[in-house]
């Protein structure tokens, strides 16, 4: 009889979306997933207890399901479901209608008549001009409903049949109250926080083993060396190479140092993001005390053929291997790519009972092809997206799988579903792998993280950071260094990239754009650092300008705080305050109107409050950061408060920190606030470019930038400044 140790490795994974410096988090997949694949992976695997399976959870993930548990992040989607329906304004309204469809519509909104008529009054295409007309028509009770909805559809079938009272909200279907939202949050957040005890229950009885990955998920072999990207793929062009091998090494030894302290043991085994190995790699897992790392078939096919073997799958895939340095090797396993691929896209086509069927066909038939009497099958795939697919969430095609593999399968082979750990106990591998080719579980290269100009782009921002932060490291307190070096590590994580480029589309890569960007960033104000202007374009196309008109005349408006005439401000520029509807983090309007321009000498700006808005915002300011070619310049002050007399001019050499060279009295606040500044204080002569930033701040984090994308780029006139602009 012929013996298959069967190894489920289930990877739980999602990018680092919160700002840390900002205390937010932007999207709700941690949320929404925990109460859906999370918790449901988990409880129906306690129904079979013979069965045994690895889980892999990324750190980055363990972190923020910390960090909503704890409510020590800001979850922003939470925020607006939280919102009583009567209350929402307009922009809210319009979010609402933007984003609370989020989701699989043939399984989580048609299934429910009263989520499936919101998604047909929206309209399936909305276009983001129509946004807030559509919102218009929905009715207090329909965007209430459609609030519960998003949420309800969500959780998934451990937690109905856990929590009774989900149950009784989705036979109810419409017509929700308040009370009957907040109970669906709160339960919501219960199960946040019973996902890391949950798992680590089933860890210590010995039903799962589990295990990591690199901290924020980057892909470590680009990190030691963006250059061994040619090793697969001579043909791309590659950024500036770049070369951290102690990054690497540091996204290793912070994931099992997390990891040991949740689950109270270290973890012996990695998934590496995306299956990413190379030589180089191995000697840094063994010295974290790892013992095994898997990947993908393609990345043995490659291997073997390096040494001149020729590719043979049923003899050569069914068992592990020991590669690196003799004295500092591990072992390795290798994923049925045939058989892990259908979980994900094949057998959510079908009824439960057929794809039950056919894994356990394919497994015999892996059985009665190989060589060996013992094998090991490792089935590896992503352990939370597929089941949105799955009608049930996967549930029948799970159970039914579990089941069958409890109760066993005939007398010609025997299948122990068990963990990788105990398999390779069971059998260890007797057979060194050299050499280890370089390569993802993706056609066994790096091509989806790099080689496309965006997300060369974005290595070469990470490059330019880690510089500037490495310049700095003197100088910085250990704190500094700690954070900012952390937000750094997040920007080098891999889903950021997965966007870039023409791979792969998603509605919302613009804001995984913004987010990566957002890391970077924080990585300078962590440090005490101006953060270059460069950090505010975006690296992909936008859909959503922010429009700017530019000045056509030159000013002489009086410093006063009034609307003195219409005149007074008549041909300068204007940036548009409003936010994109679409915006993921923002839809609070904090000026009803921007506008700037100049005379021959000096600088000015105007800002129309909305008090109402500002009123919300205790210790508000705003920055006013202008870059030259040589210096850099910030001119604050308070928007709290209601009387303005003065603001601040602070300066820095680039590379340097900022710091205050004097106050400026022409500054006035009653209606609006006007502010006038000369060019000489910056430095500036008539006919050089300099570039311009609005940004609000709360207590040091910002809350608003204008213009939103990129600064507005503007040259000090000269006496032939308005004929130049002169149009009949």
């Amino acid at each position: 009889m012929k013996t298959i140790h069967l190894c489920f490795l289930w990877h739980m994974h999602q990018p680092y979306y919160t700002d840390p410096v900002a205390g937010t988090a932007s999207m709700p997949w941690v949320r929404l997933h925990a109460s859906k694949a999370y918790f449901d992976m988990a409880v129906l695997l306690e129904r079979f207890p013979s069965v045994k399976a690895t889980f892999n959870f990324t750190p980055s993930l363990l972190l923020q399901l910390k960090e909503l548990a704890s409510g020590s992040v800001r979850d922003l989607f939470l925020d607006y479901a939280r919102r009583p329906a009567a209350d929402l304004s307009s922009a809210e309204r319009a979010f609402l209608i933007r984003h609370f469809f989020a989701a699989n519509w043939d399984t989580l909104i048609r299934p429910f008549p009263r989520y499936h008529d919101l998604l047909n009054k929206r309209g399936t295409d909305p276009q983001p001009q129509d946004l807030d007309r559509l919102a218009r028509q929905f009715t207090v009770q329909e965007l209430l409903d459609l609030q519960v909805w998003h949420n309800l559809a969500w959780c998934g079938y451990g937690a109905v049949a856990r929590y009774p009272r989900l149950a009784a909200l989705r036979r109810k279907d419409r017509g929700f109250s308040e009370d009957d939202k907040q109970d669906v949050l709160a339960i919501q957040l219960q199960i946040v926080g019973e996902i890391i005890p949950l798992y680590r229950k089933l860890a210590e009885a010995g039903q799962i083993e589990l295990t990591t990955s690199p901290f924020y998920h980057p892909i470590l072999p680009l990190l030691i060396d963006t250059d061994f990207t040619r090793r697969a793929r001579p043909d791309l062009p590659l950024p500036t190479r770049f070369h951290a091998p102690s990054d690497a090494q540091a996204q290793i030894h912070q994931a099992v140092v997390q990891h040991t302290e949740l689950f109270g043991k270290a973890p012996t085994g990695l998934w590496p993001s995306e299956g990413s190995v190379c030589p180089e790699l191995i000697p840094m897992l063994r010295q974290e005390g790892l013992r095994w790392v898997a990947t993908d078939e393609g990345i043995l096919a490659r291997s073997l053929d390096m040494a001149g073997q020729p590719w043979q799958r049923d003899a050569a895939l069914y068992k592990p291997y020991r590669v690196g340095p003799p004295g500092d090797d591990l072992a390795i396993v290798f994923r049925d790519r045939d058989i892990s691929d259908a979980f994900g896209f094949v057998y959510a086509k079908t009824s439960a009972e057929a794809a039950v069927e056919n894994v356990l066909a394919r497994i015999h038939a892996a059985a009665q092809q190989a060589p060996d009497d013992h094998l090991l099958l490792p089935i590896i795939l992503d352990g939370e997206n597929p089941w949105e697919h799955y009608r049930d969430g996967g549930e029948g095609f799970l159970s039914g799988l579990y089941g069958a593999l409890a109760e066993g399968n005939g007398n010609d082979i025997c299948i122990v579903a068990d963990t990788v750990s105990r398999s390779l106990e069971a059998l260890p591998p007797t057979e060194r792998l050299e050499p280890l080719h370089s390569g993802s579980w993706i056609n066994a290269d790096y091509k989806i993280w790099i080689g496309h100009q965006e997300d060369n782009r974005g290595w070469d921002l990470i490059r330019e950071t880690r510089a500037r932060l490495v310049e700095a490291g003197n100088g910085l307190s250990p704190e500094q260094k700690r954070s900012a070096w952390e937000e750094l590590y997040a920007a080098e994580g891999s889903d950021w990239f997965w966007w870039y480029g023409d791979d792969f589309s998603s509605d919302y890569k613009h804001e995984f754009d913004r987010l990566f960007r957002t890391h970077l960033r924080n990585v300078y104000t962590r440090a005490g650092l101006p953060a270059p202007d460069f950090l505010n374009e975006p690296l992909i196309g936008q859909s959503e300008a922010q429009p700017v008109s530019f000045p056509v005349s030159l000013l002489t408006p009086t410093i006063d705080g009034l609307v003195t005439s219409f005149f007074e401000w008549r041909g300068g520029g204007t940036i548009d305050p409003a936010p994109p509807l679409g915006a993921m983090w923002k839809s609070t309007k904090l000026f009803t109107y921007i506008g700037f321009g100049f005379s021959l000498d000096e600088l000015f700006l105007r800002l129309d409050p909305d008090e109402q808005a500002l009123a919300g915002l205790a210790e508000a300011a705003m920055d006013i950061q202008i870059a030259t070619v040589s210096m850099t310049h910030k001119l604050s002050f308070s928007l709290a408060s209601p009387n303005l007399d003065t603001f601040t001019l602070d300066s820095a050499a680039p590379g340097t920190p900022l710091a205050e060279v004097t106050r400026y009295g022409t500054i006035c606040r009653r209606k609006v606030i006007e502010l006038a500044i000369p060019f000489k204080a910056l430095r500036l002569q008539a006919g050089e470019a300099f570039s311009l930033s609005l940004v609000v701040t709360q207590q040091g984090l910002e809350l608003e930038r204008y213009p939103r994308h990129q600064p507005l780029a503007l040259t000090v006139p000269d006496q032939y400044f308005e004929a130049r602009t002169w149009k009949v």
